[in-house]
């Protein structure tokens, strides 16, 4: 009985600390690392909720840029940090879904070394054609496509990216041929579509929209579960025939494995309130960005649904990067 009694004591001694986490962290600046370099929208969100966070924590929120092999170095310097809290990561969709199936090793493991936060934000993608392609709408191109086989190419930043892995699915799900053509870099890869050297790109929505409005680009579809309010007008792809089509690019938080619990809680609370604030909403919006703000668990189960649906289609289309 006395064994209980103390393993009891034990236990509830063990809870109490595990509470009081949250109420002492942070006790130092906060850093996130940010797998990719200043300027792109990675970096963006990290400062936009940095700044936050700093506010809500009372300690100085620190952006760290630690760019290259697509991001994989950043995310090993995470995976490898002290679990504390002290140390984020701003993990876009791809570091955690994409590159584990499309490099032949990463320096990390996702389920094994990080702790998920929350989804910060999703920027939606916008399927655009050159205004010379004879298509109006997804059926038309989608028709097109079928009546010439291989004729159109379809333009990304990079084998492996997020626009590759749209094509190659939009492929797949229609039942169509193009040939892909990789760019170095997403600027390239949008002037190669307006002057018709490529006909055919899903691109970000910052990024295509600005085109379309200015007659260079025709924007015929919008790759998220609904429309989205920069182009209400713009049907979704799902709305156009292809059910479920959905190839959102989305920025999270992580900390590495270990971190404690109620530190991710309140980390996660403490992004989901600045998300709501208006400043903040007016931010993600100049970025093209919707804010999500899932729960840990939520998000942990996105990382596996969304793990699995890219690893098939990079095998499928036997995609590597190196």
């Amino acid at each position: 009985m006395r064994s209980l009694r103390t393993l009891l004591g034990f236990a509830a001694v063990v809870v109490c600390i595990a509470a009081g986490a949250a109420d002492v962290y942070p006790t130092k600046p906060v850093r996130i690392i940010v797998p990719f370099p200043p300027g792109g929208p990675a970096d963006g969100l990290a400062r936009i909720v940095g700044d936050k966070l700093a506010v809500a924590l009372g300690q100085p929120v620190v952006i760290d840029n630690r760019p290259g092999a697509g991001g994989n170095i950043g995310m090993e310097l995470g995976a490898k940090a002290v679990p504390d809290g002290h140390t984020l990561v701003l993990a876009p969709a791809g570091n955690l879904t994409v590159n584990p199936s499309l490099y032949r090793s990463v320096p990390y493991d996702v389920a094994r070394d990080f702790a998920p936060i929350t989804v910060i934000a999703a920027v939606p993608n916008v399927l655009v054609i050159n205004p010379q392609v004879q298509a109006k709408d997804v059926s038309e191109l989608i028709a097109y496509a079928k009546a010439n086989p291989g004729r159109l190419n379809f333009a990304s930043p990079g084998a492996g990216s997020g626009a590759h892995l749209a094509g190659e699915l939009l492929k797949s799900s229609a039942g169509i041929d193009m040939v892909h053509v990789p760019f170095n870099g997403i600027a390239p890869a949008v002037t190669a579509v307006v002057a018709g050297d490529v006909q055919v790109m899903f691109a970000a929505a910052p990024s295509a929209l600005p085109q379309v409005t200015a007659g260079k680009l025709r924007a015929i579809g919008v790759a998220s579960p609904k429309r989205i309010a920069a182009a209400p007008a713009l049907p979704t792809l799902d709305e156009s025939g292809l059910p479920g089509f959905d190839v959102t690019s989305w920025y999270s938080l992580v900390a590495p494995a270990g971190t404690p619990p109620a530190v991710v809680d309140r980390l996660q609370k403490e992004i989901a309130r600045a998300l709501e604030a208006p400043e903040t909403k007016a931010k993600l919006a100049s970025l093209g960005a919707e804010p999500i703000a899932n729960t840990p668990a939520e998000f942990a189960a996105m990382i596996k649904s969304e793990s699995a649906k890219w690893g098939k289609i990079v095998k499928d289309a036997n995609i590597h990067a190196e």
